[in-house]
């Protein structure tokens, strides 16, 4: 079978290549310039199709002639729904017979723009006469990467949300694998499936893992949000919708853990943070 993936060359997406290409899929990646076209033959890609979200014509053309589409959102874009629904409208035209979509964990969740954006991506999806699969990851434990290197140099974790707050985790590398199960086979279709590893932790809880996994004593702090948010050079267009995301956390948490189908699906003991964290110290991680 041959699947487009949207935002090949991408942090998340890009592990979903090397997964299909081991189920002997054809990988077309679609990318938004000439110059992602080499990152994507290196991730894998067979063939590389130029497009972009926003233009139905050149997504109709990457999706010409594939079976299946595996797409992800880019995230807190403020047409991010209308985005989602012109690539399942462009599969939809060119018969593509299998959507993928990684949404979020809890779309319900409508105050979140972020999470309500995925809702009529979802709605689309069930219209279109294409079989559906609906990812819903929770936290990715990925996005721990970008910090680490900060936080072993500081010594402390702060994030603009209470320290006590529990979340929810998945390793997006289990999250592509499921991915792939869905586009190359026929056990995942017409289903939406929530996906994390077990339990939830809080932040005194992630710096014990990665006080263990480096050898050394890491604090679990707070700021405020003004302050992380110019420490982490957020774009001013990207502040408000996190400032609410984040004064969620702070009141409810990121609540689930439940492991039972990302393990059911991969047949064994999703990745935990543990894991994760030891492959961040000894730099052996994607």
């Amino acid at each position: 079978m041959k699947a487009l993936v949207v935002g090949a060359t991408g942090k998340y997406a890009s592990l979903v290549v090397p997964e299909l290409k081991q189920r002997g899929a054809t990988v077309r990646a679609l990318v938004r310039d000439e110059s992602k076209i080499e990152a994507a033959r290196q991730q894998g890609a067979d063939e590389t199709a130029i497009g972009d979200l926003g233009d139905p014509d050149s997504l109709r053309a990457a999706a010409a002639g594939v079976d299946g589409v595996f797409h992800i959102n880019p995230a807190f874009a403020p047409d991010e729904a209308e985005l989602g629904m012109a690539m399942v409208e462009a599969a939809k035209a060119c018969g593509v017979q299998k959507f993928v979509f990684s949404g979020v964990y809890h779309p319900s969740i409508s105050k979140l723009s972020n999470h309500a954006a995925k809702r009529p991506v979802e709605e689309a999806m069930y219209e279109s006469g294409m079989e559906f699969t609906v990812l819903q990851p929770a936290m990715f434990m990925q996005n721990f990467a970008a910090s680490w290197d900060a936080v072993i140099r500081q010594g402390r974790f702060s994030l603009p949300y209470s320290k006590l707050a529990k979340a929810c985790y998945v390793d997006y590398r289990d999250v592509a694998t499921v991915a792939a199960i869905a586009l190359t086979g026929n056990e995942l279709g017409y289903g939406t499936f929530e996906l994390c590893a077990s339990g939830m932790v809080n932040r005194v809880e992630l710096v014990a893992m990665i006080s263990a996994a480096i050898g050394r004593t890491i604090e679990a702090g707070e700021s405020s949000f003004d302050k992380w948010a110019q420490a982490a050079q957020i774009p001013e267009g990207l502040r408000e919708n996190l400032r609410v995301m984040y004064e969620d956390y702070d009141q409810f948490g990121f609540p689930g853990g439940n492991a039972i189908v990302l393990r059911a699906i991969l047949g064994r003991e999703p990745r935990s943070l543990q894991q994760y964290f030891q492959e961040l110290a000894s730099h052996k991680v994607a």
